[in-house]
């Protein structure tokens, strides 16, 4: 006695209706939207774009949802729409770098210089700064770090302008003559 393998065609076919019917866009949308952003999310690398990628897919079903004849076939077709998207997205993109034998160097800024340079001079200007007295090192800095007037600086540490004159030339001979400046320079 033998066992038939296919009893019917008509019984082989009964689970494909017995599939998903989707009476509405929406509906649709409801059920197979995890499904079909997984599918974006292998289309594309990022996240974010992978969903605008199936937004876009889902607008173009939308447009064809009453021409769709066959419903067992929308996951296909937003499928096919999601990878023709991806394509035309990737067609369009602009390049904005190019191959060229020589690389571009940037216009060198007047007064610029090197950054490295410029940090090497500001922390040897701060160690010859502290190595001055403490009086000249505090007319130094009120008058050229804090911007202040002779007699604003004159004021604030309650001597004479003619006494920050003094000590402030001093420093500044000082500061010339200080060995590490001379190397930056």
């Amino acid at each position: 006695m033998t066992t038939p393998v296919c009893t019917s065609a008509s019984a082989a076919a009964a689970p494909a209706r017995q599939t998903h019917s989707f009476p509405s866009f929406t509906s649709y949308v409801r059920a197979r939207q995890p499904v079909l952003l997984r599918t974006a999310r292998s289309l594309t690398a990022n996240p974010s774009d992978a969903e605008d990628l199936l937004q876009t897919a889902l607008a173009k079903t939308y447009v064809a949802w009453e021409r769709i004849e066959d419903h067992r076939a929308l996951d296909g077709y937003v499928r096919r729409a999601l990878l023709n998207t991806r394509t035309s997205q990737w067609r369009k993109r602009r390049v904005d770098e190019f191959a060229c034998d020589e690389l571009p160097e940037p216009e060198p800024v007047p007064g610029a210089g090197d950054p490295a340079e410029r940090q090497a001079l500001h922390d040897a200007m701060w160690r010859a700064i502290a190595r001055l007295p403490a009086r000249q090192r505090a007319m130094v800095v009120l008058r050229y770090y804090e911007d202040l007037s002779e007699a604003q600086t004159a004021e604030v540490l309650g001597v004479s302008v003619g006494t920050v004159k003094s000590a402030v030339s001093r420093a500044l001979g000082k500061l010339r003559e200080d060995p590490e400046l001379g190397l930056v320079r």
